[in-house]
């Protein structure tokens, strides 16, 4: 069974142009609109789970971090497939 908060990450991501990333707090708000900031702390820890597995970077001002040590606002995106063409 897959995780909510993790299919709504890449639903977001998988929307985009190649490169480019979402902040965490769209996806919260995408699974609960209203009580959107109760989410966005699991919705940042799923995300840690991700980076940790090299499914998801996590980035601060463009950067790649460290999914272990991070403070503050943060930004998710796709890893870089170079020469990874096939779309499946």
């Amino acid at each position: 069974m897959t995780d909510p908060i993790e299919s709504a990450i890449f639903e977001h991501l998988n929307r985009l142009a190649p490169g480019k990333s979402i902040e965490p707090s769209d996806v919260a708000k995408e699974l609960q609109p209203e009580q959107w900031q109760r989410m966005l702390p699991k919705v940042r820890g799923v995300a840690v789970g991700l980076a940790r597995e090299g499914r998801l970077i996590i980035t601060k001002k463009g950067k790649p971090v460290d999914p272990n040590a991070f403070k503050g606002v943060i930004r998710l995106k796709l890893p870089d497939a170079p020469g990874d063409d096939d779309p499946a």
